[in-house]
């Protein structure tokens, strides 16, 4: 009699659940043509085939996502230092007295940081389309400006770190803090659907998660 082909369908979204049942089926499948043989173990001759992606470009999803963070990493830097400067060197005493207003000068110190994130963006963005040829879904415009949403997002982030901390150093450290979770809870390392509920509703406060999955770089 000639061999028998089975074949079983995993769902890989949820990659440790999916990890065990195919590791229970195969065992199953192993079990059930040993009871049909009398000496001979049955071989199993495992061919996968990958449905989505089946390529497995894995840079056309990972690039967008280190972009991603190399961006919020960089904006949460460039702001969490910027009122603490002013208040270490002794010049923030100055600007109170000044006729600034708090509007103008928070303004002033997020302008700066919102051009350079700007240039950032479209740097970054010309490596992952020319140099790792990740294929751009839409408007480049369109882009840019979900982009400046996300760059705000980051800088006002830098800035509540910058008021709330005493010296630049808790202030490196503070933005090393807030950025950890933040990635984590952003889909790029883990699943957003495989984690609890109440962290997936907790994802949604995340700009990164946001920016990875509907504002950038897209592989379909």
């Amino acid at each position: 009699m000639s061999g028998a082909r089975v074949q079983i369908v995993v769902d890989g979204t949820h990659s440790s659940t999916a990890t065990i049942a195919l590791s229970y089926a195969e065992r199953i499948v192993q079990s059930f043509g040993s009871q049909w043989t009398a000496a001979v173990q049955p071989t199993l001759d495992l061919r996968e085939r990958v449905w989505f992606n089946p390529n497995l470009v894995s840079r056309d999803y990972n690039v967008p996502a280190v972009i991603g963070s190399i961006i919020l990493l960089v904006c949460l830097l460039l702001t969490s230092l910027a009122v603490l400067r002013e208040r270490e060197i002794g010049t923030l005493e100055q600007l109170m007295v000044s006729p600034l207003t708090r509007f103008e000068l928070i303004l002033g110190k997020t302008i700066p940081f919102v051009i350079i994130g700007l240039i950032d963006v479209a740097a970054v963005t010309a490596v992952a389309l020319f140099w790792f040829h990740v294929p751009l879904v839409g408007h480049f415009a369109l882009l840019m400006l979900a982009s400046l949403l996300y760059v705000l997002s980051a800088l006002g982030i830098g800035l509540l770190v910058s008021t709330i901390s005493a010296t630049q150093q808790e202030a490196f450290m503070t933005s090393f803090l807030v950025f950890m979770p933040m990635l984590l809870l952003s889909g790029f390392m883990f699943p957003v659907s495989s984690m609890p509920a109440w962290f997936e509703w907790l994802t949604l406060l995340n700009p990164m998660r946001h920016f990875i999955e509907r504002s950038y770089v897209r592989y379909f």
